[in-house]
């Protein structure tokens, strides 16, 4: 079953982003990225960053869910 990773937009009048690929989203439903399997979604959803010595989860990421099509 294949999956996709979404997030709230935080732009007014935007529904929904999704996910490309190397931390690039869109709101194109059609150019999302389509995962094989849950896991390998699950760690988009996961994905952090250090910056300034400081390592986070940046909020498209924390706000991200994992769809199965």
């Amino acid at each position: 079953m294949p999956f996709h990773v979404k997030t709230p937009s935080i732009l007014p009048g935007e529904r929904d982003v999704y996910y490309v690929e190397d931390n690039r989203w869109t709101t194109n439903f059609d150019d999302r990225k389509v995962f094989e399997n849950e896991t390998d979604a699950n760690t988009i959803t996961a994905n952090t960053v250090t910056k300034n010595g400081v390592t986070y989860t940046p909020a498209k990421n924390a706000n991200a869910t994992v769809v199965s099509e």
